[in-house]
Parts: C-alpha cells; structure tokens; sequence
C-alpha cells in the first residue's frame, strides 16, 4: 500500500505509536490519508464519496430511485450483495453506536428475529427473515467527520462467506468526505464512474425503446448501444433498507 498519513482532529503531525512500531494502518481510510490522492484510486471502484475494492468475481448493480437516479450502489457476488456508502459525521465518534441502536429498534418490526453482534469495529446489526433463509448485517465504521456503514444481504447459507467478503472491502474502503459543512447523517454523494454511467444510460435507453416498442409507440432511431452493464434495477429498496434510510435521516 502507497504511504499514508493520518489527519485527526488535535493531530499535531507527530506519529502514533501504532506508525512507530511500524505496522500498517487499518481501513476504512480517508482520502487525506493517502500522501498521493490519486493513488486511493488505484485498484478500487470510484463512486465519488467511497472507492471500494472490488472482490474477485464481483459485478456492480445499480439502485435507482423512481427518477432513475442512483440510489445505491451494490456488489453482488456468488455469495449474496453488498453496498458500502457514507455519511457526514461528528468530529467525534459515537455515531454508530447511535444509529446502530435505532436501526436495531427499527428492524423489529420487520423482520422475526435481530441480534447486536461483535465485529472488527464493534457491533453489528443482523436481522433475520421469519422463514430464516435471508439475513441482512449492518456494520458501521466511525470515522473523521464520516461514518461509513455496510449493508450485507443474502441467503442464510451463505451469509457467512458473504460478511468476510463485505469486511475484506470496507477494510480497504477510501473515503472522499470533502470539506463542504453538511448536517450529521447527510449521505455523501454517491456518483458512477463517466463508463459505468455511460452504460447505465444506454441501459436505459434500450428498455425505454422496448416498452414503447411493448405499447405500440414510434421507437425511436437506434443509437450506438453499449452492454446493460452495470446492472440496474427500478425501484425502492427492500424493507431493511428503508429502515436503514429512517434511522439515518436519509
């Protein structure tokens, strides 16, 4: 990994004693933390506010909202999905821990069964569907002036496999904050690469011409068509994620 540095409230520029004795930062990181900025982006997906990495064999789908906006951004593996996004924060921590424990409350009444568990970087929210195939884990990271969260979901058979993958990317996730004031819990911008976006739009474009085509209307000319790549599905979140959104004031 390229040479990083730590910007921390109060931080006086002098090393920690984890960077005397010579051992490597633990992510997620801040851009600031990268001498070369340029070089957070080396090997990860830049979708604006966070670059993930991506695990092998994973693909991108899109979220849109009913305007056709992204709304979120999830790797989907053989083992299930995964999306990593990140909010304005307190310099100080303790974020999590807060929304943690209303997202927790809020989960109750909705799926049959929520437990707090321990991870890497503290608790994990993990809700479990009533027939118990599907299980959705939140796992929050406090960081500065940002917290980022992970949201995991996928079958209860795989589900394990599918958490290492999801921790593997959020310990090598790239936060760009940026320095505009924001309210506490504000999402950060999540923007797609200028060719995911290009395709996206082709994507688009093509299922329009289909349902005109489906309704009986004029289609219009065909234009040079780029693979349906990454993929996108119309429409809200599930249930999980709506509670995600209330309990985070998105």
């Amino acid at each position: 990994m390229a040479a990083l540095k730590r910007h921390r409230d109060g931080d006086d520029g002098a090393p920690t004693a984890q960077e005397e004795a010579g051992e490597e930062l633990e992510g997620p990181f801040d851009i600031d933390d990268f001498d070369d900025p340029a070089v957070a982006a080396v090997a990860r997906l830049d979708l604006g506010s966070v670059l993930i990495p991506m695990p092998e064999g994973g693909q991108v789908q899109v979220e849109l909202s009913e305007s056709g906006v992204p709304s979120a951004i999830w790797v989907v593996t053989p083992n299930g999905r995964f999306t990593i996004a990140a909010y304005a924060a307190p310099k100080s921590s303790g974020l999590w821990r807060e929304v943690a424990a209303e997202l927790a409350e809020s989960l109750r009444k909705d799926v049959s069964r929520v437990s707090i568990e321990d991870g890497p970087w503290g608790r994990e929210v993990v809700g479990t569907a009533g027939d118990g195939s599907t299980v959705v884990r939140f796992i929050g990271v406090d960081g500065y002036r940002w917290m980022v969260r992970c949201v995991v979901n996928g079958p209860a058979d795989h589900i394990g496999k599918l958490s290492e993958q999801a921790r593997n990317a959020l310990a090598d996730t790239v936060v760009r904050r940026g320095d505009t004031p924001l309210p506490v819990r504000t999402p950060l911008t999540v923007q797609l690469p200028e060719p995911m976006a290009a395709q996206l739009a082709a994507a688009q474009e093509q299922a329009a011409a289909q349902q005109a085509q489906a309704a009986g209307q004029p289609v219009p000319p065909p234009q040079e068509q780029q693979p349906p790549q990454p993929a996108a599905r119309q429409g809200t979140l599930g249930s999980a994620m709506q509670q995600l959104r209330t309990s985070m004031g998105g």
